[in-house]
């Protein structure tokens, strides 16, 4: 398997920080457009994608701002995180993905990361 390397994306989002913020750290958010499941206990996330679990822990958490989330099961340096941009002078509020994908798979996550946003999106009605 080959080293995962690190990719950004941005997409823009009509919506306040604060109610973008509750979709991305809060379990309910987070399971009407990230997963089909979401529980939470002591700092670790359990996604469930069609039956099956995965684990993350929240690493860093800024108020109405960003997210991390580690994988428990994949490599020390990798993560993904979620951070709330906004322009000060147009108050356009954008979302930043960071995350890790073998080069092989680049393509494909930013896809998924595609999907996921524009379900997010119709979800917030922005």
């Amino acid at each position: 398997m080959s080293e995962k390397k690190k990719f950004t994306l941005e997409y823009e989002v009509h919506s306040s920080p604060k109610i973008l913020f509750s979709f991305l750290n809060e379990p309910n958010g987070l399971a009407q457009w990230f997963a089909d499941d979401v529980k939470y206990k002591e700092q670790v996330y359990s996604f469930q994608w069609d039956g099956e679990e995965h684990r993350a822990k929240l690493t860093s958490i800024k108020e109405n701002k960003l997210v991390r989330f580690k994988w428990l099961d994949d490599e020390p340096q990798c993560y993904f995180e979620m951070e709330i941009l906004q322009d000060e002078l147009t108050n356009d509020v954008a979302l930043a993905i960071t995350d890790f994908a073998p080069p092989e798979a680049l393509e494909e996550r930013r896809l998924i990361w595609d999907n996921q946003i524009q379900y997010l999106i119709s979800v917030l009605g922005a």
